[in-house]
């Protein structure tokens, strides 16, 4: 062998390890600052939550109003800024925290229930619901870490 081809070789081999270093660790960097995709399918939710629900509850509420109640959750997360309308590759922006309390959830999704004419039998289905849907969110990867009780308190 040829120590021209030997050397030619030991290049070669060299100049792509270098080019595949530095696209990984470019890669790698530009991820990093990147919000993790979580997929939201509301066929999805809506069976998760549904198969989550206490018994008392999926006895009372058909899967289509569990679907409304979930369109009404993901509604009231964007008029809080929570679910932007282009989130793919958008790096995190996220400039003070943003705290969802269930209570405040709760109230929301009964006020829209009742003015979109759908029948809760009993309150604690509305309960029920944020519960399972946050469950969910958690499942899929899309739920941030619990704030401390003193930033929920304040």
């Amino acid at each position: 062998m040829n120590v021209m081809t030997v050397l030619f070789a030991l290049l070669a081999a060299l100049s792509v390890f270098v080019i595949a270093a530095v696209t990984v660790g470019r890669e790698a960097h530009r991820l990093d600052g990147v919000a993790p995709r979580a997929v939201y399918r509301l066929d999805e939710a809506t069976d998760f939550v549904c198969d989550h629900l206490p018994e008392e509850s999926q006895a009372r509420l058909t899967p289509g109003e569990v679907e409304q109640l979930l369109v009404f959750h993901m509604q009231w997360l964007h008029s809080q800024g929570l679910q932007p309308d282009q989130v793919v590759d958008r790096p995190q922006d996220i400039d003070e925290a943003v705290v969802v309390t269930e209570d405040g959830l709760t109230a929301y999704l009964l006020g829209e229930a009742d003015r979109n004419e759908v029948d809760l039998l009993d309150d604690v289905d509305a309960v029920n619901v944020v519960t399972a849907h946050l469950g969910y969110f958690e499942a899929i990867g899309a739920i941030g870490p619990q704030a401390p009780l003193d930033d929920v308190i304040e």
